[in-house]
């Protein structure tokens, strides 16, 4: 008997101290949402001033109108942020998404198709027209200055009439021609028709003075007459 009395009363005192369960549907510190609603309206009027809106008036979320907030001072400061931000309609979602910018601030007058057509007529148009019309000059037509022949012998010309192709020998050479000689001569000129057209002008292709033309085909240091005779032969046939 002792016995379950004690367990007893050891169960009544831990019941004493356990805490209650908390009821997840009791809110969160109010009655319900729109009741929070009316009272965050009314301090939200004390603060600015304004008329705090009547107890009752909403009767539930949905009902808060955007001129009910306006009567209470609530819409006017997002007005003002609005405003400040250029823009007439909507919110900044979040501030990754910034303001849309103000179409048509700044724009160029020549670019203003209402200020320019103000000022501009199809007259205006016609006598700007005739004006750079009349400005218009055209050059005639002038004669090809002579050469006066200090560019050097004509190595086209020399092409087109070469009787022989690179590396046929032509001309007589001296045999035992110096190979270091000719390359360090033919590298002295930029291109191989600088080398060619001195090379003419020294007396070749008969004569070879600086070791150019060590083959004896007319053509010094690896000039080619081909390209030159190609050219002629597309211009001819019209390609």
């Amino acid at each position: 008997m002792k016995t379950l009395l004690g367990v007893g009363l050891t169960l009544f005192a831990l019941a004493a101290c356990s805490s209650s369960v908390p009821d997840s549907g009791a809110g969160v510190g109010f009655n319900d949402y729109s009741q929070y609603e009316i009272e965050r309206a009314q301090r939200e009027a004390a603060l600015n001033g304004t008329t705090p809106l009547a107890a009752g008036t909403l009767s539930a979320p949905a009902a808060v109108a955007t001129t009910e907030l306006q009567a209470v001072g609530i819409g006017s400061r997002i007005d003002a942020v609005e405003a400040a931000a250029g823009r007439t309609t909507g919110i900044e979602a979040s501030p990754s998404n910034a303001a849309p910018a103000v179409i048509g601030a700044g724009i160029s007058d020549e670019q203003d198709f209402d200020a320019v057509a103000s000022r501009e007529t199809i007259e205006s148009d016609a006598a700007r027209l005739a004006e750079n019309a009349a400005q218009y000059q055209v050059v005639g037509q002038t004669a090809v200055p002579e050469r006066d022949g200090r560019e050097g012998p004509n190595i086209v010309e020399y092409a087109l009439n070469a009787p022989n192709s690179k590396g046929q020998e032509w001309y007589s050479r001296f045999k035992f021609a110096s190979q270091s000689r000719y390359q360090r001569n033919c590298a002295s000129y930029v291109s191989a028709d600088a080398a060619q057209r001195d090379f003419l002008a020294r007396g070749g292709p008969e004569r070879d003075s600086r070791g150019l033309d060590p083959d004896g085909d007319g053509f010094a240091c690896a000039w080619d007459p081909a390209p030159f005779k190609l050219a002629a032969k597309a211009a001819a046939s019209g390609n």
